[in-house]
Parts: structure tokens; C-alpha cells; sequence
């Protein structure tokens, strides 16, 4: 489909149900279940295991072919711990695996098919060990991780840092650095005198953002009718 057929009441419909859903069936799973979250499609979303928490005012994605996994293990006696920071986005198919603790920082954007996990997951010699060895994993302040990235156990980025699509970090990426390659290495800074701006600034004014998000919504769906939905939906044509 170019482009979204349901009328704006339906949609609006869409996001409550939404809401209702993740609050409903993901929430009693958090141990902190923020305020003002926004899912799209919270029923592909996975959370297995305890403690698992998610900052106010993130955004997650998933989709039917890409879910999103948040996942915390038990480990000699001891629980995985996941904590995803305030303003957050998490797009489709990303996995969050921690048998000891993985730390994502406030404002950080998690591209799609992001793997992060703080453990081998199998011994290397004995291999039917289920954890392996495994460190913590922390990620700073307003960190870019691009699509289908890897970061592995043990490792810490810096605030700022981007890392580039299909990049596999082991090792540490300092603050305001660029990183891409498997294995990941700087390849340059980000520059200190052009300011950045990150999701918290943008969205200073909740109710201003979602006032535009509705008005988008409005435009976008202007003229699009229950019928047409149907009709497009069964039968669709060019142009659909």
C-alpha cells in the first residue's frame, strides 16, 4: 500500500487500543513501565524474565516479521537486568539479551535488527553451558546505534556515540565517536561545534508534539472513509 487507508477515527482508535494492550499485557511484566510510552503493535513485543524497565517517553516499534525481545536470564543464581532510559526509540526486530545488566541511556535510538546481549550465551568448551562468560553492558546519553548492529558483552559506549549499520562492537566507543566495521572501530568525532540536539529536547513539550502528530494524522487521512478502507483492504488496485 502507498499509503494508509483508515479514517482518522479509526486510527485514533488504533493508538488506544495500543496503549490498552501494552498497559494491559506489558506492563505487569516491567518492573518500571514508564509514562507517556508509545508502542505501535505492542503485541509483537516479547519481555521474558524479570527485571526488565523502560523509561517515560520512549517509543517502541514491532512488526509481525520483526520483534521486538527484551529479555533477562537467570545466571548462577543470579537475574539479567535490563534498563532502557527515558525518551528511548526502539525500532522492529531489535533484542535486548542480559544474563547480568545491560544500561541503555536516556534519549538513545535503536535502529532496526539491533542485537545487544552481555553474554556468549555458551561456554566456549563446554557447550552445553546455557550462559557462558558474560559483562555488563552499559550504553550512554543520546547514542545512535544504526541497523542490524551488534554490541557485545562487556562493552560501553560513550554519550553521543553513533555507531554505523551492520557494525559488531567489542570494545569499548568513547563519548562523541563514530564507529562502523566488524570489528568496530572510530573513524572519526563528532564535531564540537555544532550543537546536538536529542529526543528530550525535541519533545520538551509533550503536548505540543502529539498537538502536531495529530494535525499530520488529520491531513494524512483527510478524505479516507470506512468504504474505502474495506474496498482497498479486499481489493486493491494501483495507486492503493
Amino acid at each position: 500500500m502507498q499509503k494508509d487507508h483508515r479514517p482518522y477515527y479509526i486510527k485514533r482508535l488504533t493508538h488506544k487500543f495500543e496503549k490498552w494492550y501494552a498497559e494491559r499485557y506489558l506492563a505487569p511484566q516491567c518492573e518500571y513501565f514508564g509514562n507517556n510510552l508509545v508502542f505501535m503493535k505492542p503485541w509483537y513485543m516479547e519481555i521474558y524474565g524479570w527485571p526488565v524497565s523502560i523509561g517515560d517517553y520512549t517509543t517502541l516499534i514491532a512488526t509481525p516479521d520483526k520483534r521486538v525481545r527484551l529479555t533477562s536470564w537467570m545466571a548462577n543464581g543470579k537475574s539479567g537486568k535490563v534498563e532502557i532510559g527515558r525518551h528511548c526509540l526502539i525500532c522492529p526486530g531489535t533484542r535486548i539479551m542480559s544474563a547480568t545488566e545491560i544500561t541503555i541511556g536516556d534519549d538513545c535510538m535503536i535502529a532496526q535488527n539491533v542485537c545487544i546481549s552481555d553474554s556468549d550465551w555458551h561456554d566456549l568448551y563446554d557447550r552445553t553451558q546455557p550462559i557462558g562468560n558474560t559483562e555488563a553492558v552499559k550504553i550512554g546519553k543520546n547514542v545512535w546505534i544504526g541497523d542490524s548492529a551488534i554490541i557485545g558483552k562487556g562493552v560501553h559506549l560513550g554519550d553521543n556515540a553513533v555507531i554505523g549499520a551492520g557494525a559488531i562492537v567489542v570494545k569499548d566507543i568513547p563519548a562523541n565517536a563514530i564507529a562502523v566495521g566488524n570489528p568496530a572501530s572510530v573513524i572519526k568525532y563528532l564535531d564540537a561545534d555544532k550543537p546536538i540536539k536529542s529526543r528530550s529536547q525535541w519533545m520538551a513539550d509533550p503536548q505540543r508534539v502529539a498537538e502536531y502528530f495529530d494535525a499530520v494524522e488529520r491531513i494524512m487521512r483527510e478524505g479516507n472513509t470506512l468504504f474505502g478502507w474495506f474496498r482497498s483492504s479486499l481489493f486493491p488496485r494501483k495507486g492503493d
